[in-house]
């Protein structure tokens, strides 16, 4: 009962933690957008427009108020709409809802890392037991060599080195010219998650086309973070291998299987921990990846709000992947405290 109490203190102080991270970035992320050295005006009304022109546009922009004014329509105190009532405002340039436009572009990231991670564990975890388990012979020596050199040069060069090879010359990869062939109908959008659309809608033809198109990124994604989950997961077994109650359990006789199994429970919170910090970096880093492969996801959404100075796109991409990035830290926070209960008394 006391251990459930202290559970539950925890997640809700980790909530208002978050709560207070989210308010601080929302300030921060609406000042510091204005004090880029750019005029969004100009760009959009052409350094040659006549001054009726420039400010009929900063009108129409909002951008003729004072910034306080300005943060508190934002935020939407004592209006209709803003932040505070689920709106995010509408893109300087398409003038379509920028909620709208992060519900297209999100789910293609989410899918290309959830399966990228999902086979980056299943790949990466028995790699490093088994490096673990023969410290210094073949096995540890491939897997220092391949964490080193699959983390030495960027994902994008990994990315367009696959074209080559899986496409160009080998010919089993598709171009990598989106998540769907051209030649295929995009299934209906429910979930925004292309697979489950297509499970969804019973087309198994374009089902496995998506996952064709996936192959050669997801290759990518993987090949790039296997290298230091697997040295997360080795240097975590090494170090549990060596703790008091795995040498008991040595001592006494138990089967290896059952010692390994105690040594990873033990270590597979720094693991956890790494992978949740890993998926929240990739939400906005993946943008190289998903350019060479044209898969149109945030990553790519947020640069070209950023080129084209569109404050309110900005704004609702950076509170988007926080809230995603927060939301992630507190699930493993839970998890952390269910593997080992000591945190939540920290």
């Amino acid at each position: 009962m006391r251990e459930t109490i202290m559970i539950r203190r925890f997640v809700l102080k980790r909530l208002l933690t978050g709560a207070l991270q989210m308010l601080g970035l929302t300030l921060a992320v609406f000042f510091l957008v204005r004090m880029l050295p750019a005029d969004p005006v100009s760009r959009l009304v052409g350094l040659n427009a006549s001054p009726e022109a420039y400010k009929q546009a900063q009108r129409s922009l909002g951008l003729d108020e004072p910034v306080m004014t300005q943060l508190l329509n934002y935020l939407g105190i004592g209006s209709d709409s803003g932040l505070l009532q689920g709106d995010l405002d509408v893109s300087w340039v398409t003038n379509a809802p920028v909620l709208a436009e992060i519900g297209a572009s999100l789910p293609i990231t989410l899918e290309l890392l959830t399966y990228s991670f999902a086979v980056t564990l299943l790949f990466a975890v028995p790699v490093g037991v088994a490096s673990a388990a023969n410290p210094g012979k073949a096995v540890d020596k491939f897997v220092f060599f391949y964490g080193l050199f699959g983390g030495s040069q960027p994902e994008f060069w990994w990315g367009l080195l696959f074209v080559l090879i899986f496409f160009a010359n080998l010919g089993i990869a598709p171009a990598p010219l989106g998540m769907i062939s051209p030649l295929l109908q995009a299934p209906p959008r429910v979930t925004g998650f292309y697979t489950l659309d297509a499970l969804i809608a019973g087309d198994f033809r374009a089902f496995f086309d998506i996952l064709h198109h996936l192959m050669l990124p997801v290759l990518t994604m993987v090949f790039v973070l296997s290298g230091p989950v697997i040295k997360m997961v080795r240097q975590s077994m090494i170090r549990a291998q060596a703790s008091d109650f795995v040498l008991y359990a040595n001592a006494a006789g138990l089967r290896r299987k059952t010692v390994t199994r105690y040594a990873m429970r033990a270590a597979i919170a720094p693991t956890i921990t790494l992978v949740g910090i890993l998926y929240g970096v990739m939400l906005g880093g993946a943008v190289l990846v998903e350019s060479v492969f044209s898969l149109g996801g945030i990553g790519q959404y947020a640069v070209r709000s950023v080129l084209a100075f569109d404050y309110p796109s900005i704004q609702g991409i950076v509170l988007v992947i926080t809230a995603i990035s927060l939301l992630i830290y507190l699930l493993l926070d839970i998890l952390y405290a269910i593997i080992d209960p000591r945190v939540v008394y920290t």
